[in-house]
């Protein structure tokens, strides 16, 4: 088995890594903590929230493994049909990742964002399985990614429930 990836393989995994860390960028357009926002003066939050300084270097991580792991799909061939649909349900996914923070954040929809956070993790699920069949190291990148979301579903739906 040869584990050689190639340079172009390489530069792809580093191009839908910065198009991912820029949808992270848009997201954090709205996403205001600071001591006097919304989310500090009027969110009652679980006493397990993590601190807010965790969240630029985790999201940051996770971005470059998101993009990292569409790298490698796309590298297999945009000619191939799985190759078109696993891209494009990624795309969504990011795209619903950058809704979640207008619709928390910008809007507080706290019930909405909800929902729209639960829709995010199916589709992440559904990214996972469409990696998976096109090459499966893409899966196993977003492996840390679901289980973020995962938590981050539990947080918004308890922000949501306690307010």
């Amino acid at each position: 088995m040869n584990a050689k990836i190639s340079s172009r393989t390489v530069y792809l995994m580093i191009g839908f890594a910065v198009l991912s860390l820029l949808a992270g960028f848009l997201g954090t357009i709205v996403t205001i903590t600071g001591p006097d926002s919304w989310f500090a003066l009027e969110l009652i939050k679980p006493a397990w929230q993590p601190p807010n300084f965790l969240f630029a270097p985790v999201w940051t991580t996770l971005y470059i493994l998101m993009g990292s792991a569409a790298g490698l799909v796309f590298a297999q061939g945009w000619e191939k049909k799985e190759v078109k649909i696993a891209t494009v349900v990624f795309l969504i996914q990011l795209a619903l990742n950058v809704l979640w923070s207008y619709m928390f954040f910008g809007w507080h929809l706290l019930l909405g964002s909800t929902i729209e956070i639960i829709v995010l993790w199916i589709m992440i699920c559904v990214t996972m399985y469409l990696f998976y069949k096109v090459k499966p190291a893409a899966a196993y990148l977003l492996i840390p990614y679901i289980l973020w979301v995962t938590f981050a579903t539990v947080l918004t739906a308890t922000i949501w429930m306690i307010n």
